[in-house]
């Protein structure tokens, strides 16, 4: 479906040339909700652009149905963006249209007769869930409600691709999962590919297929979200989960600071469960059988579209011997272990 192949894309400024991307490969399966997640400066934003042709890449190139959009110019290109649909952070709405005609603008553009225009915006209010807002105007609306004409607007055209840009970061928790969830829905019932750009690792967790983490304009690590949540390797991955299941302890550099002061005994881990394990009376079983104590620091479970993830921080006291018998316990009835820090005896 998409293929981006060794894309570079550069800037020249005054205080010389930015790299935003730099040597990106990526494959995207058709039906797949596929997501980019970094912070900012990343690149994750002029990634995105080049789906549809809005930059260009210095060099490399950029495959949509087969379509090289890179390559294209023109009314070429115009005929390509039809066929994808984009929402932004800030909604873009047109401020003197009304709901219904905002979802109307890209079919009048295509020069769609007035009829069909009118069916098929009503088909999509239906679909978003403003049944009853169509003469509304976007300053009668709420940032979830704008969002979902933005949603509307850039399905008008039956794209076959969707671009999220940082579609949920202006919104408040409880929309943003509603908006979320609405786009999971249109995924389903659409078999419509979605790829959205994030800060978030909470929205990549709740819809996403993939998940690719970008890093000073770089791919650092990518593959299913299940296997990035349970098994991160990068530390930009592993504190953006860190954030995501504990979004009070803050930066991870500060949580392991605070652990090694609060638990200077033993060996503070962190337990990642999923799937069957979490069915498991996994702790008493290490306990018992290794002979060492444990003390819960904290933890939680989160859920992704393949199952629920449990995240446990515990500290593991008692015999060193014993401790490193346990950790290798855990590992062999496939639980991810992650050592936090060693005690200084």
């Amino acid at each position: 479906m998409i293929e981006l192949k060794a894309i570079k894309k550069s800037f020249q400024t005054k205080n010389g040339t930015i790299n935003a991307v730099n040597g990106v490969d990526l494959a995207i399966k058709s039906g797949e909700i596929y997501g980019v997640v970094g912070y900012s400066g990343a690149g994750k934003s002029t990634l995105i652009r080049m789906f549809n042709g809005l930059e260009t890449p210095t060099t490399g190139t950029v495959s949509v149905d087969g379509q090289v959009i890179s390559s294209l110019k023109g009314g070429a290109l115009r005929k390509a963006r039809q066929n994808i649909g984009m929402v932004f952070q800030h909604f873009n709405l047109l401020w003197s249209r009304t709901v219904i005609e905002n979802i109307m603008f890209p079919l009048e553009i295509a020069q769609f007769p007035k009829a069909l225009r009118l069916k098929k915006a009503k088909e999509l209010i239906q679909l978003v869930g403003l049944e009853g807002r169509e003469n509304a105007y976007p300053a009668q609306l709420s940032g979830g409600q704008k969002q979902r004409v933005g949603i509307a607007r850039a399905l008008a055209n039956d794209p076959s691709l969707l671009l999220c840009d940082e579609a949920t970061s202006a919104l408040d928790p409880q929309t943003t999962d509603e908006v979320l969830d609405l786009l999971l829905d249109i995924n389903k019932r659409l078999n419509l590919t979605i790829v959205l750009i994030t800060h978030e690792m909470h929205v990549i967790r709740k819809i996403c297929d993939q998940v690719a983490v970008m890093e000073d304009g770089k791919i650092v690590e990518q593959g299913n979200v299940l296997d990035i949540f349970t098994k991160p390797k990068e530390a930009v991955t592993k504190r953006f989960i860190q954030q995501d299941s504990n979004p009070d302890l803050g930066d991870t550099n500060l949580v392991v600071e605070e652990l090694v002061q609060q638990y200077p005994e033993g060996k503070v881990v962190r337990l990642t469960f999923h799937g069957e394990q979490a069915k498991l009376p996994i702790i008493s079983k290490v306990v018992k059988e290794d002979g060492i104590d444990l003390s819960i620091i904290q933890g939680s479970i989160q859920q992704t579209q393949e199952g629920a993830i449990g995240s446990l921080y515990v500290q593991l006291t008692g015999e060193s011997l014993k401790i490193d018998d346990a950790i290798k316990n855990l590992r062999t009835l496939r639980v991810e272990v992650e050592v936090i820090t060693n005690a200084e005896s």
